[in-house]
């Protein structure tokens, strides 16, 4: 059974989202707030936490922040509607996807289901390699120059989409639909700050330009079979 933590302070909330995603198949633990829901992350291993930014004492962005320190289990933040700066301060510290409050238990059920499905179907898959970099879906692992490259799970999943289309100019709209499992809304960066993330993680500026490349007015393409230069 998938198991999942929600960390939430809104107790009415928490209630009917518990109620929902128990009764579509899942494990749900509920704490109401940052400090326990962290160590239950350290106590505990869950398939993807649901994650509030709002909470008292310790909110979600901190707890986001210290938890990236030890864990890569995929999370979901709960946004207030207009939350511009959480969303994306929340992509750029490792979270996989967001939600605006107050949300839909079915619209959460269904990008859970869409995260972890992906996982489940990169492990059928083999070894992608290009150039210096090697993509494992079996183990999740990412390789650069020999050196393990530690990525979110949503950014393995843009990266493996990329990687697997080497030399294919992908929309955002693509990106988001197979990698993320949703619609990319209007004035959506997603998935430039994820893109972003993983450059930063692939090599230093202007280094990491070279393997993803922005097409202006298109999207994003990784450049087949590079080979990024130690004595750039």
């Amino acid at each position: 059974m998938i198991r999942l933590l929600l960390i939430d302070d809104d107790v009415a909330l928490t209630t009917l989202l518990a109620e929902y995603l128990q009764k579509d198949g899942f494990h749900l633990t509920v704490v109401n707030d940052g400090t326990t829901g962290l160590r239950r992350c350290q106590q505990q291993q869950f398939d993807l936490i649901i994650l509030d930014v709002m909470m008292p004492q310790l909110d979600g962005i901190s707890v986001l922040k210290q938890l990236r320190q030890f864990s890569h289990t995929p999370v979901i933040m709960l946004t207030a509607r207009g939350e511009g700066l959480d969303k994306v301060l929340g992509l750029e510290l490792g979270a996989d996807d967001y939600l605006a409050k107050p949300c839909l238990p079915r619209e959460l059920s269904a990008r859970i289901k869409a995260i972890l499905r992906r996982s489940r179907q990169q492990l059928q898959h083999h070894t992608l390699t290009n150039g210096d970099l090697s993509v494992q879906p079996a183990s999740r692992q990412v390789l650069c120059r020999k050196r393990e490259i530690t990525l979110t799970g949503t950014e393995f999943n843009i990266l493996y989409l990329l990687v697997s289309c080497s030399g294919t100019i992908l929309s955002k709209a693509e990106i988001s639909q197979q990698a993320l499992g949703r619609t990319l809304g209007a004035y959506d960066r997603s998935i430039d700050v994820h893109i972003s993330h993983i450059r930063q993680k692939l090599g230093p500026h202007p280094q990491a330009m070279q393997w993803i490349t922005a097409v202006r007015g298109k999207g994003y393409q990784f450049n087949t079979q590079h080979t990024i230069n130690e004595g750039l």
